[in-house]
């Protein structure tokens, strides 16, 4: 009975909340009607530009679309910021089917002197070996692919602690059951592959078939350890992140 009377009010307070919610979202002028075109258009421009700003995580159009007119273009607003930090050290690039803040290429080697790591802290694309970029990469391409396939591909048995490694860096996860014999598990990139290498979707992989075509990328080159271009290999064991890679801005 108390457990009931306990759950029926947590229930009203959930309920309260969410009244106060959309209390404060009607109260919040999206339109912004009584603001001149050219000023209405700046508001909305600085209300995007904060909204990623605060963000941890990249902020999709949905959500943007929360803080500006209906008949606002969310890619027009975008473009208009990136032209105003255009000669700045940071963007807003679109990764992993949002946009985030991350700075440029070219001073990665600066965030790298000042943090250690060229993430502002992040070791996780340093920590990846040659062997696990490779991986990673034919996962990237090939997926769903199960780690029988990726053992075959590559002519020796991909380890489990290879695959665990990747799991754990949450650049890989488990993808559907193969419908092979066994139905064992396959493997999948993630959100945050995409984060790590600067993609906005897998799309975004430069086309397998063309860097074939072109002489630059082979099943032949892959296990020889030839990676494509955008992956740092230096002759050593550590793979690293490519130096052409945006980092998130702090």
């Amino acid at each position: 009975m108390a457990e009931a009377a306990r759950r029926r009010g947590g229930s009203r307070s959930d309920d309260r909340r969410s009244g106060e919610r959309r209390s404060a979202d009607q109260l919040f002028d999206r339109e912004l009607d009584h603001l001149p075109p050219e000023a209405r258009w700046r508001e909305w421009m600085h209300r995007v530009e904060a909204t990623i700003f605060a963000a941890s995580e990249p902020v999709g159009r949905e959500t943007l679309a929360r803080i500006v007119g209906k008949s606002c273009s969310i890619d027009l607003l975008i473009d208009d910021i990136r032209e105003e930090l255009r000669g700045r050290p940071y963007d807003l690039v679109a990764v992993a089917g949002g946009f985030r803040h991350l700075t440029r290429p070219a001073y990665a080697d600066a965030i790298r002197s000042a943090f250690g790591t060229a993430a502002g802290g992040s070791e996780r694309a340093e920590d990846l070996t040659r062997s696990d970029v490779l991986v990673l990469m034919c996962i990237a391409y090939f997926q769903p692919i199960t780690r029988g396939e990726l053992s075959s591909f590559f002519g020796k048995e991909i380890s489990r602690d290879l695959i665990g490694h990747l799991r754990g860096a949450k650049l890989i996860a488990s993808g559907p059951r193969s419908p092979t014999a066994g139905a064992p598990y396959t493997y999948v990139t993630t959100k945050e592959f995409l984060l790590e290498f600067g993609l906005d979707t897998l799309r975004d992989l430069p086309d397998f078939e063309a860097l074939e075509d072109a002489g630059l990328l082979s099943k032949e080159k892959l296990l020889a350890g030839d990676i494509m271009p955008g992956f740092s290999n230096d002759g050593g064991e550590d793979a690293g992140v490519a130096d052409n890679e945006w980092h998130a801005a702090p």
